[in-house]
């Protein structure tokens, strides 16, 4: 049964779990679960995805219900009038606050603008070893994409040296198996926290509660929300 968040007469999102994809998709043929399929069954009329999540990532997923709000959603997007955020837990001290300002190349090899702001909201270190350093150090960090290329976060983060946790192939593979060994972790640690739009003049904030491998994470690492 997946968690319904926020469920309007034109719309409706769902706390997506991690490792669950939307849809059906080409580079993932042995699938034969997805988000829209549950929700559809489980709702027991038609919805609509109007934006991506990675299958890795947990957290805020909007459906319209009706086909002719695709539309008005789509552009929401695409002109960056949908406010983002999301957590993350990431390798390494993160500054207090940064924009990182890098254009990602699409699939047509075509480089697109691309802009992330993040804000550090806890660090800590831990005693067993990273690579040559006797400790290992963490930060959650808050992340505000103001464009919407494919694997943005994941990517931005990597360029600044700070890769998100658990993230295989953009993350720090020794810090994976680090963590996969000593703390069976398997999940990576991003998660769409906030969905903000305007909807005929009312703003409508969707939040998804943290899950609870990430929840557990962030206990294991010594990290917290209120930054202790």
């Amino acid at each position: 049964m997946l968690e319904i968040i926020f469920n309007h007469s034109h719309f409706v999102a769902i706390n997506k779990p991690h490792d669950l994809l939307v849809h059906k998709t080409s580079i993932a043929r042995d699938v034969q679960v997805f988000a829209l399929q549950l929700l559809r069954d489980q709702l027991g009329y038609e919805v609509h995805p109007v934006h991506r999540l990675d299958r890795k990532t947990g957290g805020v997923l909007l459906f319209a219900k009706n086909r002719s709000d695709i539309s008005f959603f789509s552009n929401q997007f695409q002109f960056g009038k949908v406010q983002k955020s999301y957590l993350a837990i990431v390798r390494g001290h993160t500054e207090d606050f940064g924009i990182i300002d890098y254009p990602l190349t699409n699939d047509s090899g075509k480089a697109q603008e691309a802009i992330t702001h993040y804000e550090t909201l806890d660090r800590s270190q831990m005693d067993f070893p990273s690579t040559q350093h006797p400790t290992s150090r963490y930060s959650l960090v808050q992340l505000e994409p103001k464009t919407g290329r494919m694997h943005q976060l994941r990517k931005h983060m990597a360029h600044i040296l700070h890769p998100i946790i658990a993230d295989r192939p953009h993350g720090c593979n020794k810090q994976n198996k680090l963590l996969k060994e000593k703390f069976e972790l398997m999940t990576m640690m991003l998660h769409a926290r906030t969905l903000q739009f305007e909807w005929r003049s009312e703003r409508v904030v969707v939040e998804a509660e943290l899950q609870s491998e990430f929840k557990r994470m962030l206990g294991v690492l010594c990290l917290s929300l209120n930054g202790s």
